[in-house]
This record gives structure tokens, C-alpha cells and sequence, in this order.
């Protein structure tokens, strides 16, 4: 992917797009992939970098979500859990296995889980990842070494599934464009453009350039995520909130806290959510919290009281308990939720369903949803694009389309696991460019030809773009990639042929930025 090639194809484009796609989070990557190949012409705009909001801040699981099964919503279990297993096939370098642990203190507990957890294996069907099982205590303590063994009784296993959020999201992107859709980051549409009432195109401005641009399309779709309301507006100024964000919150600590190979569910915490304890790379994830917040921002920021509360429930299943200076890392980020209509009601309880929206003047809005079920959003939503816009009636292809890097027996304890076929390139580039052979860090595993990739080939723009989301130093240790942030701003610099004032102000933006991931200890 090169920016260079996606303006040049924008300005030179004279019919009209057949679908432009406001967002470069999972709905709208998905979207875009969806529509290419179908054959659509499809242009994706990215106000920032792709995955730069909800996208790159889950928990990093593929699932079905067995809190939904509790719940009662057995049609979105249902449909995660289908749409899982065909991620899993579509994208095996990037989808693996992990089994989760929850502890029983009990009586009841037990049994509970056991009999639930066979309903979410039976709903599976072929598509399973591996049967669930009771455990014994000395099961449980075998599988969770660090588990809290105080009036323990037992356990339960099952399995989900899990994945690198951006990195997926970035190869999705590439997906696309391999089949034809052109993407663009940092790309901001101003507004809608109007043809007898009905939206025919957009606005948008280059970030980079300051250059403004004026794009036809048969159909817009806005996916924007938590900024839905946004779009909306620009199409009606009096459209009543469409999505009502709610803040979730991750800490990441030292894999001591975990040391084996399964994860942890925390059943019940304090609020009658679940909490997590989930291996990841080399450090674990804990989270995550659920706080409705009164606005969208780029980059949220997580409480004191949000962090405190992950602390403690861990705490209460963890023999070692986490403190602040345990932190390496803390991210948050928010959930479009479809805004429920009537009265107020938990976010826990609002509907992780995806909703496919039409105004009167044709803009398309996908609201709702979650990671696991983005290709399903996605074949919906262009579904509905195709009667919109009058576009041919194409059926959906993505059930078996490969995502970029496909390749199969991957071993997940090699750090360039998810570039998948991508990864010789990768190591090539080290060794016929002595200058990025190396290693920048040691603990995270990030190699300096990774940083040239990201530039070269992944559209990669920005300090942050590298160690946020085409490497993940910063959201697992904020402290050490602050460490190594000058020496790649100024590899970036080199690639992007950028002088050594625009390596100072990266800088300055990144310390900033890396703040609201350092424990305020």
C-alpha cells in the first residue's frame, strides 16, 4: 500500500466511485474488502491512521462470548461463533487457539460452567476450537500456577480464540488493496456532498498536504465507529445520537502474573461483568471496564478509578497481586454501542448486535458490532450498498477470501508471526540493508527493518503509526518504547525523507502521547 499511488488513483478517478467508506477501523477495512471483491470500485477514507481508535484497543480475543450466552442473546453467540471459526480458516497466522480458565469458589460454580460451556461448544459445531472440561483443584492449579488457591474448588476449560487486533486490521487493509480498494490515512472528510436531496460524494481534505478534494460516489457509507454521530450530523444537523460510547480499560503487567499458557476469565467482578487475564506476546492483559462517557475522543484516557477497579478484581483471583508499579502498559478505548431507544439502561446489557442504518438521503451507517463479527458487518452493510445504489447484484465472496499473509502452522512464539508470508521479506530487508539490520529492542523483539516495513509497505506515516499499531511496543511497555522512540523517528525520517525538525516534532507529539499510557505512580 502506498499513499503516493492511493492519491494519484483518487486524482485521476473520473466516473464516480461505486462506494466510498468513511473509517479505516474493522467495520470499514471490512467493508472495503468486502465491496472489492465483489468487483465494486471502492475508495476508503481515514481521518487518522487505520485501527487508530477502538480497532487497536480490544482484548485481543476472537470469540463467541460466553457473558452474551449468559445473557440470553443466543443469536449473536451464534453468530460469533461461526464467524470465528471462519476467521480462523481465513486467517490462521494471525487467529490462534488460547484456552481459558475460570475458577470456581463454589459449589455451584462448577457445575454452572460446565453445563453452560457445553452449550457454547454444541453452538460451535465444526467450527469448535476444542471441547470444554471440568477441572479439579489441583487441575486448576496445574494449568493457573499464579491462581488465588484460598477456598478454591475446581475449575473449567474452554476455548476461544485470539488475535493482534491492529495487526489484523492492517492486514485487512492490505487484503483490499490487493483486490483493488483503494485506502487512504489521514484523509478527513469535511462533508457531504447533496444531488437532489441525496448524498452523491464527499468532501475531504489531505492532512499532509492541506489539499481539499471533492469525490463523487453512488454510495456513501459511514463507519466511523464512536465518531458515527459525526457523519450523521453532517447529513442531518437535528439526527439524534446513534451511538453511545462506553470506555474500556486495559492494563498490561509482567508475565509473571500468568506464566503458563492459559488465559484466565474472572466470572463475576465487583460490577457483574467478566475480567480477563490473557497472555499476550510476552506480557499479560488484564481487563476490562465498562464507563459510559459523554463524548468521543481519539485518544480516551483511563481514570484512576478504572484502573483501581481492574487492580483490585484481579487481585481477588491472582495469588500475586498487581500494583501500579506493576503497570507496563494502560490503554483505553471506546465501544460504539447502538444507542438503545427509551430508557437508560447498563452498557453491559446493551446489545453487541450490529445495525445496518439508511437515512432518507441514502447515507448508509453501520453502528454496533464487535471485532469477531466485522465480516459479517461488512457483507450486510455492502448488501445493503447494492440496493442503495443500484450497484449489480453481486453475492458475497469473503467467506473465502484469504486475508494478506495467509500461511498455515505458524509458530505464535515467533515475534513476526503475524506477517505471515510477509516474514522473509521482512528479514531479507535486514540483510541487504545493513543499515536496518538489528534490533531495536530486545524485550519487545522489534527489529529495525519492521520499521522500514511499516513505511514501505504498510502505510505507515507516523512515529506512532510504528510503535502503536504496525508494532505494538507502546501498548505493551510504554516505558521501554519511549526508550527507543528517537532512534526509530529518525529510520522513519530517512524513509519518508523527512528532515530533522519533523523528527523533533514527532518526538515531542509521541512523549506526550505515551503519558496516558504510563501508570501515573
Amino acid at each position: 500500500m502506498k499513499r503516493e499511488e492511493a492519491i494519484q488513483t483518487i486524482q485521476s478517478k473520473k466516473d464516480p466511485w461505486d462506494i466510498i467508506v468513511i473509517g479505516g477501523g474493522a467495520s470499514g477495512l471490512g467493508i472495503a474488502l468486502d465491496a472489492a471483491t465483489r468487483n465494486f470500485s471502492v475508495l476508503l477514507l481515514e481521518q487518522n491512521d487505520f485501527a487508530k481508535g477502538t480497532s487497536s484497543r480490544s482484548t485481543k480475543l476472537i470469540h463467541g462470548g460466553v457473558r452474551y450466552l449468559q445473557q440470553g442473546d443466543v443469536s449473536l453467540v451464534f453468530e460469533a461463533l461461526r464467524e470465528r471459526g471462519i476467521l480462523r480458516q481465513n486467517a490462521p497466522h494471525l487467529i490462534h487457539d488460547l484456552s481459558f480458565v475460570i475458577p470456581t469458589y463454589d459449589w455451584w460454580g462448577g457445575p454452572f460452567y460446565t453445563i453452560g460451556l457445553k452449550v457454547y461448544d454444541m453452538m460451535a459445531g465444526k467450527l469448535g476450537l476444542g471441547p470444554s472440561q471440568h477441572l479439579s483443584k489441583k487441575e486448576t492449579v496445574n494449568a493457573i500456577p499464579t491462581v488465588e488457591q484460598k477456598e478454591l474448588r475446581g475449575g473449567v476449560i474452554y476455548h476461544d480464540g485470539q488475535f493482534d487486533d491492529a495487526r489484523m486490521a492492517i492486514s485487512i487493509a492490505q487484503t483490499a488493496h490487493d483486490y483493488g480498494a483503494t485506502l487512504i490515512n489521514y484523509f478527513k472528510v469535511t462533508d457531504l456532498i447533496k444531488e437532489d436531496d441525496l448524498v452523491s460524494g464527499v468532501t475531504a481534505i489531505d492532512k499532509e498536504t492541506s489539499v481539499q478534494y471533492t469525490i463523487k460516489s453512488k454510495v456513501v457509507i459511514n463507519a466511523t465507529g464512536v465518531f458515527s454521530n459525526e457523519i450523521l450530523r453532517m447529513d442531518n444537523p437535528s439526527a439524534r445520537d446513534m451511538i453511545k460510547p462506553s470506555q474500556g480499560v486495559h492494563i498490561v503487567v509482567d508475565k509473571d502474573f500468568l506464566p503458563g499458557k492459559h488465559a484466565v476469565l474472572i466470572p463475576q467482578t465487583s460490577d457483574g461483568r467478566v475480567l480477563f487475564a490473557v497472555p499476550w506476546y510476552n506480557k499479560v492483559i488484564l481487563g476490562t471496564t465498562d464507563t459510559i462517557v459523554g463524548q468521543s475522543d481519539l485518544e480516551p484516557k483511563a481514570t484512576q478509578e478504572e484502573i483501581n477497579f481492574i487492580l483490585n478484581n484481579a487481585a481477588k483471583y491472582l495469588a500475586k497481586d498487581p500494583k501500579m508499579e506493576d503497570i507496563r502498559s494502560v490503554f483505553a478505548g471506546l465501544r460504539p454501542l447502538a444507542a438503545p431507544e427509551g430508557d437508560e439502561v447498563p452498557t453491559k446489557e446493551i446489545s453487541r448486535h450490529h445495525k445496518v442504518l439508511v437515512s432518507i438521503t441514502g447515507l448508509i451507517t453501520i453502528t454496533g458490532g464487535k471485532w469477531t463479527t466485522y465480516r459479517k458487518m461488512a457483507e450486510d452493510t455492502v448488501d445493503k450498498a447494492i440496493l442503495v445504489g443500484g450497484l449489480a447484484d453481486r453475492p458475497c465472496l469473503t467467506e473465502k477470501v484469504l486475508i494478506h499473509g495467509y500461511l498455515k502452522d505458524i509458530n505464535f512464539d515467533d515475534p513476526l508471526h503475524f506477517y505471515g508470508s510477509d516474514t522473509d521479506q521482512i528479514l531479507r530487508l535486514g540483510l541487504e540493508e545493513k543499515q536496518y539490520g538489528g534490533i531495536l529492542s530486545e524485550s519487545l523483539s522489534l527489529r529495525k527493518s519492521q520499521v522500514v516495513w511499516a513505511v514501505r509497505e504498510e502505510m505507515a506515516r507516523t512515529l506512532e503509526d510504528v510503535l502503536a499499531r504496525r508494532t505494538r511496543a507502546l501498548f505493551l511497555d510504554a516505558k521501554e518504547t519511549l526508550r527507543i522512540a528517537e532512534k526509530t523517528a529518525k529510520i522513519i525520517a530517512i524513509e519518508l525523507n523527512k528532515d530533522d525538525l519533523w523528527v523533533k516534532n514527532e518526538l515531542n507529539y509521541f512523549y506526550k502521547l505515551a503519558e496516558n499510557y504510563l501508570p501515573k505512580i
